[in-house]
Protein backbone atom coordinates (compact mmCIF):
# COMPACT_ATOMS: atom_id res chain seq x y z
CA UNK A 1 0.00 0.00 0.00
CA UNK A 2 2.79 2.92 1.01
CA UNK A 3 3.86 2.44 -2.84
CA UNK A 4 1.46 3.81 -3.96
CA UNK A 5 0.91 6.87 -1.39
CA UNK A 6 3.26 9.41 -2.94
CA UNK A 7 1.42 8.82 -6.58
CA UNK A 8 -2.05 9.56 -5.01
CA UNK A 9 -1.19 12.28 -3.18
CA UNK A 10 0.54 14.19 -6.55
CA UNK A 11 -2.85 13.35 -7.94
CA UNK A 12 -5.05 14.15 -5.61
CA UNK A 13 -3.36 17.45 -4.42
CA UNK A 14 -4.03 18.89 -7.86
CA UNK A 15 -8.06 18.30 -7.75
CA UNK A 16 -7.85 20.28 -4.61
CA UNK A 17 -8.71 23.22 -7.07
CA UNK A 18 -10.40 21.50 -9.75
CA UNK A 19 -10.68 24.25 -12.28
CA UNK A 20 -13.81 24.31 -14.21
CA UNK A 21 -14.36 24.19 -18.27
CA UNK A 22 -15.25 27.90 -18.61
CA UNK A 23 -13.83 30.63 -16.55
CA UNK A 24 -17.17 32.64 -16.50
CA UNK A 25 -18.59 30.11 -14.08
CA UNK A 26 -15.50 29.25 -12.53
CA UNK A 27 -17.18 29.50 -8.44
CA UNK A 28 -13.63 29.64 -7.44
CA UNK A 29 -11.59 33.68 -7.02
CA UNK A 30 -8.10 34.43 -8.05
CA UNK A 31 -5.69 35.14 -5.28
CA UNK A 32 -3.84 32.93 -2.51
CA UNK A 33 -5.83 30.05 -1.17
CA UNK A 34 -4.64 27.86 2.19
CA UNK A 35 -5.82 24.54 1.48
CA UNK A 36 -6.07 21.17 3.56
CA UNK A 37 -6.39 17.96 2.93
CA UNK A 38 -7.04 15.07 4.56
CA UNK A 39 -7.08 11.35 3.11
CA UNK A 40 -9.14 8.75 5.34
CA UNK A 41 -7.80 4.97 3.98
CA UNK A 42 -9.78 1.60 5.98
CA UNK A 43 -6.83 -0.46 7.05
CA UNK A 44 -4.20 1.97 7.61
CA UNK A 45 -2.80 1.00 10.85
CA UNK A 46 -1.84 4.96 11.25
CA UNK A 47 -4.12 8.01 10.20
CA UNK A 48 -2.26 10.23 8.12
CA UNK A 49 -1.64 13.48 9.15
CA UNK A 50 -3.74 16.38 6.99
CA UNK A 51 -1.38 18.05 4.66
CA UNK A 52 -1.38 22.34 4.52
CA UNK A 53 -0.38 24.48 1.75
CA UNK A 54 -0.62 27.67 0.01
CA UNK A 55 -1.02 28.47 -3.77
CA UNK A 56 -2.04 30.96 -5.72
CA UNK A 57 -4.02 31.28 -8.44
CA UNK A 58 -4.40 33.96 -11.61
CA UNK A 59 -6.83 34.78 -13.80
CA UNK A 60 -5.23 32.93 -16.20
CA UNK A 61 -4.62 29.83 -14.34
CA UNK A 62 -8.89 29.79 -14.08
CA UNK A 63 -9.11 30.06 -17.50
CA UNK A 64 -7.44 26.86 -18.35
CA UNK A 65 -8.91 23.52 -16.63
CA UNK A 66 -6.14 21.83 -18.59
CA UNK A 67 -3.64 22.75 -16.09
CA UNK A 68 -5.55 20.77 -13.14
CA UNK A 69 -5.19 17.54 -15.12
CA UNK A 70 -1.67 15.76 -13.96
CA UNK A 71 -1.26 13.83 -17.19
CA UNK A 72 -0.34 17.29 -18.40
CA UNK A 73 3.17 18.21 -16.33
CA UNK A 74 5.48 15.35 -17.71
CA UNK A 75 7.36 15.90 -14.72
CA UNK A 76 4.73 14.17 -12.66
CA UNK A 77 4.30 10.93 -14.68
CA UNK A 78 0.91 10.46 -14.48
CA UNK A 79 -1.62 9.96 -16.97
CA UNK A 80 -4.77 11.41 -15.75
CA UNK A 81 -7.92 12.46 -17.00
CA UNK A 82 -10.32 14.77 -15.54
CA UNK A 83 -14.03 14.49 -17.02
CA UNK A 84 -17.62 15.24 -16.35
CA UNK A 85 -17.33 18.54 -14.81
CA UNK A 86 -20.67 19.87 -13.76
CA UNK A 87 -20.89 23.63 -12.25
CA UNK A 88 -24.26 23.84 -10.17
CA UNK A 89 -24.28 27.33 -8.49
CA UNK A 90 -21.31 27.56 -6.61
CA UNK A 91 -20.59 23.32 -6.62
CA UNK A 92 -18.25 21.69 -9.07
CA UNK A 93 -18.54 17.42 -9.72
CA UNK A 94 -15.98 16.11 -11.55
CA UNK A 95 -14.63 12.44 -12.25
CA UNK A 96 -11.30 11.18 -12.34
CA UNK A 97 -9.64 8.18 -13.84
CA UNK A 98 -5.61 7.15 -13.66
CA UNK A 99 -5.21 4.47 -15.13
CA UNK A 100 -1.31 4.21 -14.99
CA UNK A 101 -2.30 4.12 -11.09
CA UNK A 102 -4.90 2.05 -11.52
CA UNK A 103 -7.09 5.06 -10.00
CA UNK A 104 -11.14 6.09 -10.20
CA UNK A 105 -13.05 8.56 -8.43
CA UNK A 106 -15.48 11.34 -8.15
CA UNK A 107 -15.45 14.45 -6.31
CA UNK A 108 -17.13 17.70 -5.37
CA UNK A 109 -16.23 21.05 -3.98
CA UNK A 110 -18.97 23.83 -3.17
CA UNK A 111 -17.53 27.18 -2.60
CA UNK A 112 -17.98 30.37 -0.79
CA UNK A 113 -17.12 33.78 -1.62
CA UNK A 114 -13.73 33.07 0.64
CA UNK A 115 -13.88 29.42 1.39
CA UNK A 116 -14.69 25.93 -0.03
CA UNK A 117 -15.22 22.55 1.25
CA UNK A 118 -15.33 19.19 -0.35
CA UNK A 119 -14.30 15.77 -0.61
CA UNK A 120 -13.03 13.09 -3.19
CA UNK A 121 -13.72 9.14 -3.29
CA UNK A 122 -11.16 7.37 -5.02
CA UNK A 123 -10.24 3.43 -5.71
CA UNK A 124 -6.74 2.43 -5.98
CA UNK A 125 -6.95 -1.01 -7.70
CA UNK A 126 -9.03 -2.27 -4.83
CA UNK A 127 -8.10 0.07 -2.15
CA UNK A 128 -10.68 2.88 -1.44
CA UNK A 129 -9.91 6.18 0.20
CA UNK A 130 -11.40 9.22 0.78
CA UNK A 131 -9.79 12.63 0.85
CA UNK A 132 -11.44 15.83 2.53
CA UNK A 133 -11.06 19.39 1.34
CA UNK A 134 -11.28 22.73 2.25
CA UNK A 135 -9.81 26.30 1.88
CA UNK A 136 -9.27 29.45 2.60
CA UNK A 137 -8.72 32.48 0.23
CA UNK A 138 -6.07 34.92 2.13
CA UNK A 139 -6.12 37.61 -0.10
CA UNK A 140 -4.58 39.13 -3.32
CA UNK A 141 -1.51 37.23 -4.66
CA UNK A 142 1.80 38.94 -3.39
CA UNK A 143 5.10 38.42 -5.61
Amino acid sequence: MRKFVPYVFAALAVFVFVLPASAADNPQKPGKWQIKMEMEIPGMPVKMPPINWEICLTEEDLKDPAKAVPGNDPKKKTDCKVGDYKIDGKTVTWTVDCPKQNMKGTGEITYTDDSYAGSMDMTVGEQQMKTKYSGKWLGECTK
